[in-house]
Order: C-alpha cells, then structure tokens, then sequence
C-alpha cells in the first residue's frame, strides 16, 4: 500500500494496539452503500437540498409534515443500504484490537445503521438515529433528556396516505407530535442523553490514536475531539479520497475507506 499517509496510520496502530483507539466517521463512510453525503461532492449530496434550514427544530414546528416527509424518505434509502467493506473492516479491527487488550469506539456522525448491521459492538450514534423517533413536548417520559420511541411501533399510515401537520403521529404518552431522534442544526448535543456527547468527550480524552473517516469536519463533535487530541497530543489521522487538507494537527490518508481499512486490518494482523 503506497497511499500518502497509510505506513504512518499502520505504524501508530500497532503501536497502541494494547490502548485504546477512537474512530470518528461521517457520511463519507456510507457514499459506498449509496447514501449520500451531506456536503460532499457527490451528486446526490444532500446539503444541495438546504438541510440546514430543513433540519431544525424551527422548521420543525413550522411545517412538521414537510420535515417528516425528508426523513422518511432518507430512510427508505438507509433501509435499502448494506454495510461496504469499511463498516466491515471497523468490526475487524475492533475485534482484532480488543483481542490484543485494547479498547475500540466507533463515534458515528451517521444517523443510518450500517455500523450496527455491520457489527460494530462499542459504537456512539451522537447524531440520533433513523430508527428512533421521540415526543417533541419537553417533560415528556417519552421527549428529552432521555425518552425515545422505536419508529416501527408508530403508525404512519394516516400521514402517508395524507400528509399534513394533522397526520403527523402523536406521542402514546401526551398527544404531542413526535420528531425524528436526529440532533437538528439548531439544537445542541445536550439537549438529549442518547447522543452521549459526555462518554465521546471522555473517549477523545482516552484515546491514544484518532482515526477520522469521511467526515468534512463542519460539526462541533469533530472540533471538540480534535481539541482534546491536540491537547493531549493524541496522533490524528483522516481518512478521505478527496485530498483536501484536514484541520491542523490531522494526517491526511487520501484513498476510499472501503479500499483502505480492510488492507489496514489485514497488515495489523500480520
């Protein structure tokens, strides 16, 4: 493997192979499996499609039908995705690195569940999840900070066969309208217990080695961790076919994950 950056990556790994090791992927990640990204260059990128005012919480309360109706969308396309070859090699190397007495932690940016279906055993999802919804109504059981709802046990048959901020299914503890379990733009990872933004900041504070993949960096979550890697001059390395220069600090590894982590798995192994 002759990829800029690859030796390095494979030489830190197993250098804390009895440590603990974080890894951090965004959209870049599920491309692969054909969900597009959010900012990316790809031609379904979402971000084209003014995801920063639609995802929020103010859009939300505005047109609640409308903001139902895109992520329901999404996940028709998240449910007909399959884990690539980079989900995969994360559960390997998780698997091979606890193995040799180390931890491992997928932090996903990604509210599909390709690392689930995959494997992945230590995993944060801090940006919610497709397959959640929750009460929109604060004080809830069923609402912030800790209440969620599986999204199959709610009916949406009414809203799809009439979509309207009438039809929007309601909580079966208050009647209040419920919302996806996904952080909106306008809201902070504080608000909600499951994003578990305190374990990821204790992870980045642990970690001996940080592996960034498909992520462009334009969330908190990432700048946080890279924050505490710095400070702790924890190696960092970004995983991204695009070439562009990471944030300082960050070793950039240009190639495709699907490509990279399984021949990275594979020399760990030896």
């Amino acid at each position: 493997m002759t990829t800029l950056g690859f030796d390095e990556l494979l030489t830190t790994a197993r250098g804390v192979a009895a440590e603990s090791v974080l890894v951090v992927t965004g959209a870049g990640i599920s491309l692969a499996s054909g969900i597009p990204t959010f900012r990316g260059t790809d031609p379904g990128a979402v971000w084209a499609n003014e995801v920063t005012q639609k995802g929020t919480r103010a859009y939300f309360k505005l047109f609640p039908h409308e903001s139902w109706k895109m992520y329901l969308q999404r996940l028709e396309l998240a449910r007909k995705a399959k884990p690539n070859a980079a989900h995969a090699a994360l559960v390997d190397w998780e698997r091979w690195q606890t193995g040799q007495g180390g931890g491992f932690t997928v932090v996903t940016q990604n509210v599909d569940s390709l690392h689930e279906q995959a494997g992945s055993q230590a995993l944060v999802k801090v940006h919610g999840s497709l397959q959640l919804a929750r009460c929109s109504a604060r004080g809830c059981e069923l609402g912030p900070p800790t209440g969620t709802i599986p999204l199959e046990t709610l009916d949406f048959s009414a809203f799809h066969a009439s979509p309207s901020a009438e039809t929007v299914p309601r909580c079966p503890s208050c009647r209040s309208r419920v919302r996806p379990h996904i952080l909106w733009f306008d809201e902070y990872y504080s608000e909600h217990l499951g994003y578990e933004i305190e374990r990821v900041y204790d992870l980045a504070r642990q970690g001996r080695l940080v592996v960034f993949i498909g992520t462009s960096f334009s969330v908190g979550v990432t700048e946080s961790i890279r924050a505490f890697a710095l400070k702790r001059r924890t190696p960092m390395f970004s995983i991204d076919p695009s070439g562009v220069a990471p944030p300082q600090g960050i070793q950039a590894v240009t190639g495709r994950a699907e490509e990279l982590l399984p021949e990275l798995v594979r020399s760990l192994r030896g």
